[in-house]
């Protein structure tokens, strides 16, 4: 009976470092992914990615080994999994290098070179894998477990492994050594607690054949159980922290982005495997070797754990990664959340129209919005013909001619009832001040048909509705337009914090990125010279580093070297394909047409088929687009100085 229970306790202990072992496997490929899809770029991050695709492969084939399978089933599994051992050490060699360059203390050709060879090294124990020389036949009734027989070679990498091992170890204290910021010594430690998860995790493996392993299997299984648990959480540390290499988000978005990935992947996954595991064993314990429970319970796992976390992020990412600037990011999450878009403001106005035309059984009726000086319209209902055979600069000149210090003077222009929209009055404003006109609202009218008070007070109440959604327009371009102007300096600030994370050496003294408004004064001074002139060759301009290094192509002429900034500029507004006069390549055309080929506004307008006014206004739009490309490519030139410092 004691030897029954025995056996039933390994069994146990079995079941779980196999559910440990899958959860491992599932870990590793998310963070894998997670690797792949967000800092692959830098150098600390692909040989980290090349960590977990082995750690993927040792326990995804473990966890597939079973006792119901095959022994060439098995044999071909474990001959998988030790491609994965194969290639670790050559990984952690490349690591610990990358490591070492980012910490200011870049390879002079040694470093290197010793990692290419210790790739060539475990291509050749690949090799020996293939053919059958690193490991001997299958022992199907091995002890721990079945596993490959070990022969003089797989001594021979044993060696290798431990001294490359130690040899990466040195680099990580080196590494470690050089670190001056407490956030770069603090991950640094992280990921160096973290990178034992492989070595570990790889060490049941290198035991089997040993005769240790055969005659205490209850002290292997039991130690391979608690190291796969430590494997598991050493190599979530491991990838929080890399996460922060080669990305220029804030401390708190890097967090919260893996915790999130993390959860909803890893961790989902992983119960739900356990969940299924446990119910199927007990099943079978039950006489049942499926049943109904098993996809139940995956499932009924799945959407709960999903619902918890997407009901519970919002709090825990507030509380653990806000600190002291919760106040203000609270505030621009309800921004992003409230924050009304182009597209709601259209579907509020056109409510708001059909409301009126309903009301005032209207055939028609509009919503003009006040741009600067210029009227545009907004939102047209009904009967387009009634509206396009006015103007509608005529109709805010009366409107502007008949204020009212209440704010509610209508006055018919033509077909309609125009009622000026101003904006609300404020607490600081004076009591005889005019508000400011935001726009108009418009209402056809029938011949000789008159308001009464029910239907004035309900219009007027419909305008006021209109002027809420106006005034926040307003506002929100304001908004946007700042935003747009902090945008470059915002992304290159904190692209420069990242690099400096790990090295406080890193000059973080910047030439000044020029303000997007002046940017396109200049933009615009340029183009208006583009094939020559004073305002193209004493540009403010060329003082930029993008046109300092475009001058070295063209023999140091730097008029040259700013008409091809602006030409690859102007290239990147054109949209794709063959070249057309629609409204997706009006702003192209206008640059195209105005500037580089030089016409004049009034042939420029009568081949866009529009007036004037509205060219200048759309001329405004192209040509800050412009600006803001080349904003873009100068942070971009000013970023990559700064990363080849380190």
């Amino acid at each position: 009976m004691f030897n029954g229970w025995m056996e039933s306790l390994l069994a146990g202990i079995q079941t779980v470092n196999q559910i440990l072992t899958a959860g491992i496997a599932i870990t590793a490929f998310s963070l894998f992914l997670y690797a792949l899809s967000f800092n692959l770029r830098d150098r600390v991050a692909r040989s980290f990615a090349i960590i977990l695709l082995g750690v993927v492969v040792v326990f995804t084939t473990e966890a597939l080994q079973s006792k119901d399978l095959s022994n060439i089933w098995i044999d071909s599994l474990l001959r998988l999994q030790w491609i994965g051992i194969v290639f670790l050490p050559a990984a952690y060699l490349h690591l610990s290098d990358a490591l070492l360059v980012t910490a200011g203390r870049p390879s002079r050709g040694r470093r290197r070179i010793a990692v290419r060879l210790t790739y060539l090294f475990s291509a050749i124990f690949l090799f020996l894998l293939a053919t059958g020389h690193l490991l001997g036949p299958l022992i199907p009734d091995g002890k721990p477990a079945p596993h490959l027989q070990r022969t003089l070679w797989t001594e021979v990498f044993t060696l290798y492994y431990i001294v490359t091992m130690v040899w990466a170890w040195i680099n990580f204290a080196r590494a470690y050594g050089r670190m001056l910021t407490r956030s770069g010594r603090r991950r640094m430690f992280y990921l160096m607690a973290g990178a034992t998860a492989p070595a570990l995790g790889s060490y049941p493996y290198m035991l089997y054949g040993f005769s240790v392993a055969a005659e205490h299997p209850y002290l292997f299984w039991t130690a391979a159980t608690l190291i796969n648990l430590l494997v598991g959480g050493l190599v979530v540390v491991m990838a929080y922290a890399v996460a922060f290499f080669g990305v220029s988000w804030p401390d708190r978005v890097v967090k919260s982005r893996l915790v999130k990935w993390i959860m909803r992947g890893p961790v989902t996954a992983s119960v739900a495997l356990g969940m299924m595991t446990v119910v199927r064993r007990g099943g079978a314990l039950l006489g049942a070797e499926y049943n109904a429970f098993v996809p139940l319970s995956v499932v009924a796992v799945v959407l709960l754990l999903e619902h918890a976390i997407t009901l519970t992020a919002p709090l825990w990412e507030r509380w653990l990664f806000f600190g002291r600037d919760r106040a203000e990011l609270t505030l621009l999450q309800n921004i992003e959340e409230r924050l009304l878009t182009r597209g709601d403001l259209q579907q509020f106005l056109e409510s708001v129209l059909a409301a009126v035309r309903d009301h005032m059984q209207s055939p028609s009726a509009f919503i003009a919005a006040l741009d600067g000086n210029e009227l545009s319209l907004i939102v047209m209902a009904g009967n387009r013909n009634l509206i396009e055979q006015e103007s509608l600069s005529d109709a805010l000149q009366v409107a502007e001619q008949h204020e009212d210090k209440q704010g509610r003077r209508e006055f018919i222009w033509g077909n309609f009832w125009i009622l000026p929209i101003r904006q609300r009055k404020r607490g600081d404003m004076d009591p005889d001040e005019m508000p400011a006109i935001l726009g108009l609202l418009g209402v056809a009218r029938r011949s000789e048909q008159a308001l009464d008070a029910d239907q004035r007070d309900a219009l007027w109440l419909l305008a006021e509705r209109a002027g809420l959604a106006l005034e926040d327009r307003q506002l929100q371009r304001q908004l946007f337009r700042s935003l747009e102007d902090l945008q470059p300096k915002v992304d290159i600030l904190q692209r420069l914090r990242a690099v400096s994370r790990y090295d406080s050496r890193v000059n973080l003294l910047t030439e000044e990125l020029p303000p997007e408004s002046d940017l396109a004064n200049w933009v615009k001074d340029a183009l208006t010279h583009y094939w020559g002139g004073p305002k193209l060759t004493k540009s403010p301009l060329i003082k930029l580093q993008v046109v300092q290094e475009l001058a070295d192509e063209y023999e140091g002429n730097s008029a040259n070297a700013l008409r091809a900034l602006l030409r690859k500029a102007v290239d990147q507004v054109k949209p794709e394909g063959e070249r057309r006069f629609t409204s997706e390549w009006i702003l192209f055309n206008i640059l195209e047409m105005k500037f580089i080929e030089g016409r004049k506004v009034r042939e420029v307008a009568s081949r866009l088929a529009m007036s004037e006014a509205d060219l200048y206004r759309k001329q405004r739009v192209a040509v800050e687009t412009v600006a803001r490309a080349i904003l873009e490519m100068e942070s971009e030139k000013q970023l990559l100085r700064y990363e080849e410092v380190v």
